[in-house]
């Protein structure tokens, strides 16, 4: 179950809920970047990062302090999204949208300041080519396991047998997701809090 030829096997068959969650969240970016009205709501999520920045900030060993939060942070969300995306797969797909909407604000800021190759070059890419990854692979498996709900209703209406089955194969299968999630989180936040902090200071 843990082999790496079955984890990437399982996530070649789950790449059309990887791609929705990509749409969902590129989305949510062309929202963000592109609706005033939503500053006052995108500013309210960025408030509590700021708050929590400033106070890791104060304390000694900050790097460590930030990359413990933005690990725990990460993958306590990602790991939530995956199955409480067994409620019809409605908070994975909020949860990209808004992640989204965060992204394609910050970045619509950037550009009107002239920083947009700053902010994507070293403020977004060194840690976001695994995090970002790993959050649309968690949404992937929450959406599915939403879709899996919606065909479980179905079945005890058709009293469809196997479905039972079906769903316990699924759940197994979020386990190896998991670790692998985990693990891109992890060396994301190491990434973020040392390689991403050191490049936007040059």
């Amino acid at each position: 179950m843990f082999a790496i030829r079955e984890i990437f096997g399982h996530l070649k068959e789950m790449r059309h809920y990887i791609i929705f969650s990509a749409v969902v969240m590129l989305a949510g970016m062309v929202v963000g970047a592109t609706n005033p009205a939503l500053d006052s709501f995108v500013q309210g999520q960025l408030s509590g990062l700021r708050d929590v920045a400033e106070t890791l900030e104060s304390k000694d060993n900050s790097a460590v302090w930030f990359m413990v939060f933005i690990f725990f942070n990460n993958a306590i969300k990602s790991i939530l999204v995956m199955y409480i995306g067994s409620l019809f797969g409605i908070v994975p797909i909020i949860f990209l949208a808004v992640n989204g909407m965060v992204i394609g604000y910050i970045i619509n800021i950037a550009a009107e300041e002239g920083q947009l190759f700053t902010l994507i070059v070293k403020g977004l890419l060194p840690h976001g080519i695994l995090e970002i990854p790993a959050i649309l692979i968690a949404c992937a498996y929450g959406i599915r396991f939403g879709k899996m709900m919606f065909t479980g209703l179905g079945a005890m209406v058709t009293r469809r047998k196997g479905w039972g089955q079906e769903l316990e194969s699924f759940v197994a299968r979020t386990l190896p997701a998991m670790v692998l999630i985990v693990v891109m989180l992890l060396i994301a936040s190491i990434i973020e809090s040392t390689v991403t902090v050191w490049l936007l200071q040059m």
